[in-house]
């Protein structure tokens, strides 16, 4: 399959149909207000191209985890009056998601006009990807498009179930995705640099190993390098390490050596007393024994040189996970160093949802980056060459 022959909103006829729509509203809220409306702004690009096809749009979407119960501080009403604001349009709220109130609504739709399902999560059958409540999903529709990026990895009603009964196409957001994602690792203009942080070796297995196939360079940084010094018997402190680890980690070390691939870790490194945004801090090369009862926090100044400097000449550079604790200032230092190299190189910049995208969003870079992905397990299922049923489900061109 090859998920960037897919079919978009612009591969089919919308004018005067039904086309279902489902975004990714998971919006954070703080007292029944939205805190931040950002993924709200990303789906508007779809949402006003079906606009003014003269599509009747009915937008769907989860928010939070109401398992199966209707939950009114769950309830979508925020992102319908916001939605309206920003539409400067009229955005007509069902009181249920495929009930009653959401067949009267749909049944009234003109063209041009547009409106709003209440939480699919309210359903029970959704995250279990019921083929009665796909089915219901459907029977509102003519066509289904996905353009939440965010649940792409979930096979749930909403997501995937529906695509089984009408035409499925994806909207500009996942379109976008799969162009600098899926473009990234399958056409990527070289050298191809990916860049790894995190706390984890284990959350980044599946993208190492499928990654360490494709790049020219590799640069691991973040609580993840510690397990890969351990592994080479150097001193850690009290740095996080996965012991049941370190035979994976040995094995992806020889493997890129025997690729020819510049596998980049740490050379020194900040460590902290403590766990704690003010501790008393220092540096320390690898080899330096003297750390007992410190740990590492971020990456340190001949590392982010050496960063810097394998990052210069990159084509593409993908990156995900933080080098650091970045949302403490003291330990900072190493992402923002990071994220200026990245810059620096006018390379075609992808960086994978969830900690980098918002420690760049966080450092005022996000503008400077040819792509930040929606989706944090998304991205990082995507990276690891895994096929999203949320896209899997979508028509081919």
């Amino acid at each position: 399959m090859n998920v960037l022959n897919k079919k978009s909103i612009e591969d089919i006829d919308v004018s005067g149909k039904r086309v279902l729509v489902r975004c990714d509203f998971n919006v954070p809220l703080k007292e029944g207000k939205i805190a931040s409306d950002q993924r709200i702004q990303a789906a508007l690009p779809t949402i006003r191209y079906l606009l003014s096809k003269s599509a009747k749009v009915i937008l769907c979407s989860h928010l939070g985890r109401p398992k199966g119960e209707v939950m009114p501080e769950f309830s979508l009403k925020p992102v319908a009056e916001r939605l309206s604001e920003l539409l400067s349009a009229d955005v007509k709220m069902a009181e249920d998601v495929v009930g009653k109130s959401a067949k009267a609504l749909v049944a009234g739709l003109g063209e041009g006009e547009i409106m709003l399902l209440e939480n699919v999560r309210f359903e029970k059958g959704e995250t279990k990807n019921d083929p009665a409540l796909s089915k219901e999903f459907a029977d509102l529709a003519d066509i289904f498009v996905n353009d939440a990026f965010g649940s792409a990895h979930r096979a749930h009603s909403s997501t995937t179930g529906v695509a089984d009964y009408i035409p499925a196409v994806c909207g500009y957001l996942i379109q976008k995705e799969l162009n600098f994602i899926g473009g990234a690792i399958a056409s990527p203009k070289r050298p191809l640099a990916a860049i790894l942080g995190g706390a984890k070796v284990s959350d980044k297995i599946g993208v190492i190993e499928n990654l360490i196939e494709k790049v020219d360079v590799l640069i691991v940084g973040g609580g993840m390098a510690y397990t890969f010094f351990a592994a080479q018997g150097l001193p850690v402190g009290n740095s996080p390490v996965e012991p049941d680890k370190y035979d994976l980690a040995l094995g992806l070390l020889a493997k890129a050596k025997e690729k020819g691939i510049k596998f980049l870790l740490p050379v020194d490194n900040i460590y902290g007393r403590a766990f704690d945004p003010n501790t008393e801090f220092k540096s320390l090369d690898i080899n330096d024994p003297d750390r007992e009862g410190w740990e590492g926090l971020d990456i340190g100044e001949k590392s982010r040189a050496l960063y810097t400097e394998a990052l210069a000449g990159a084509g593409t550079v993908i990156w995900n996970g933080p080098m650091g604790v970045a949302e403490w200032e003291n330990f900072s230092g190493g992402t923002i160093a990071v994220a200026n190299a990245v810059i620096a190189s006018g390379a075609v910049s992808v960086i994978g949802g969830g900690d980098s995208a918002a420690a760049v969003k966080k450092l005022g870079f996000l503008d400077k980056i040819s792509h930040v992905s929606t989706g944090g397990g998304a991205s990082l299922e995507f990276m690891e060459g895994k096929i999203l049923p949320g896209i899997a489900c979508l028509n081919e061109k």
